[in-house]
């Protein structure tokens, strides 16, 4: 599918659609509780109910009614001897690295399958971490992984400079090993010693709100960890399980919030975005101060620096915002967006240059000479949802018609786009 849009000034006030991220923690955490979970989600996405069928699979029942927007999960059972199972994690790296230790905590032989440049993102470190705690892991000429065996141990460390999803995987697996009974010193057990799972953190931690919004979740189904001074080691007590809250809801999401707020800075008309915790631990919040560091440049003139470490997911539509101003906009520190859907440093390049921009590739990220407005033009998203939706912000600042190539990326995250982007104002065609 291709969308052909022709440039317009979209206006109106759009409210943010349920977080992606913060429904995967919710619906593994209500799978693993105690009793069943109402999870209001108002809105589906093709990542989200990747998840949601792996928890299906693995026995949980899970039926989403959406006249009300709303998951009711049933947990898995966990007491069942040798369980084969199949899950098909789609494109989602979220629901394989945090489904990944889970099922070797829960011991189930598991074969997963997976699509798209999934196969080829990395599951080192946390691979040799599972390995040496009693996973028995095997990757087949497919790129589908096998795993055998159950985890056991108190003590954790993964390099936490890689991936936070590693990290929250850990942190979902961890209160399975915990759930039972405490020591008791009456019987020869160590209360000092036996009672604490550790986790310890090592390098620069990458995306460390990823890893505040996992242990928000788990907070809320009654796993809480304690924390050091220094943040790089995160501690369990034995006992520790999964409580269901009853009912709980799916806050706005700040990652596909960022495509309107970056809309309404560019657009003539007044444009407003609803639904968004300001107090929210989704670290995409900081589209608020980076969107004005990049308008800065436009009333001094000065190259702007944005350390994309912690927000990857921005640097796309952040990138569009930058060409529409006068000024430098340097992105370092993404590295990792070449392991996306796509290697989102050079399709956001082309994104960009297709449409008129003048952009270059660094090392580890990329520069944007902005301009003010762009020509338009055919763009190929690559299947890569960011891409296409940031391409489709663009068109604000086009001259002539935007074409977006594989439109229907959208799916993998929001797949109302292009109808809200209608919705706003925004003169799409979908052929």
């Amino acid at each position: 599918m291709k969308a052909v849009i022709t440039p317009a000034q979209p206006g109106g006030t759009i409210r943010a659609i349920a977080s992606k991220s913060q429904a995967h923690r919710m619906l593994i955490c209500a799978a693993l509780a105690d009793a069943p979970t109402e999870i209001v989600c108002r809105e589906l996405s093709r990542d989200i109910e990747a998840t949601a069928d792996c928890l299906r699979a693995m026995g949980s029942r899970i039926v989403y009614a959406r006249e009300r927007g709303c998951f009711s999960v049933t947990p898995l059972n966990r007491n069942v001897p040798d369980r084969r199972i199949t899950i098909d994690v789609g494109e989602s790296g979220s629901t394989l690295r945090f489904l990944l230790p889970v099922v070797c905590a829960l011991g189930f032989r598991t074969h997963i399958v997976m699509h798209g440049r999934l196969p080829e993102r990395p599951l080192s470190p946390l691979w040799e971490e599972l390995e040496a705690h009693g996973a028995s892991l095997r990757r087949n000429s497919d790129g589908s992984v096998d795993t055998d065996g159950k985890l056991g141990g108190m003590a954790w460390k993964i390099a936490a400079d890689v991936s936070s999803q590693f990290i929250s995987g850990l942190l979902f697996s961890l209160p399975l090993l915990a759930d039972g009974p405490k020591a008791d010193p009456a019987r020869g057990g160590n209360a000092a010693a036996d009672q604490i799972f550790s986790l310890t953190l090592t390098g620069n931690v990458e995306s460390r709100n990823y890893i505040l919004m996992t242990l928000d979740a788990l907070k809320a189904f009654g796993v809480e960890y304690c924390r050091d001074d220094t943040g790089s080691m995160l501690s369990l007590a034995q006992g520790s399980a999964y409580r269901s809250p009853g009912r709980t809801e799916v806050e706005g999401d700040w990652s596909n919030g960022a495509f309107w707020i970056c809309a309404a800075a560019m657009s003539e008309k007044e444009l407003k975005v609803s639904g968004l915790n300001l107090e929210s631990s989704q670290g995409d919040r900081a589209v608020l101060s980076l969107r004005d560091l990049i308008l800065s440049a436009r009333e001094n003139g000065e190259p702007v620096t944005i350390d994309a470490r912690d927000v990857p997911d921005l640097v796309p539509v952040l990138s569009v915002l930058a060409a529409s101003v006068s000024g430098t906009t340097v992105f370092t520190h993404a590295e990792r967006l070449r392991i996306k859907e796509s290697d989102r440093i050079r399709t956001t390049v082309e994104m960009l240059t297709g449409l008129g921009a003048k952009a270059e590739e660094t090392a580890d990220g990329l520069i944007v000479y902005g301009t003010g407005r762009l020509a338009g033009g055919c763009i190929d998203s690559c299947n890569d949802h960011r891409i296409a939706m940031s391409a489709a912000v663009a068109s604000i600042i086009c001259t002539g018609t935007v074409t977006v190539e594989q439109a229907q990326a959208v799916q993998k995250s929001y797949p109302d786009f292009w109808k809200d982007f209608a919705g706003l104002g925004g003169q799409v065609r979908l052929e």
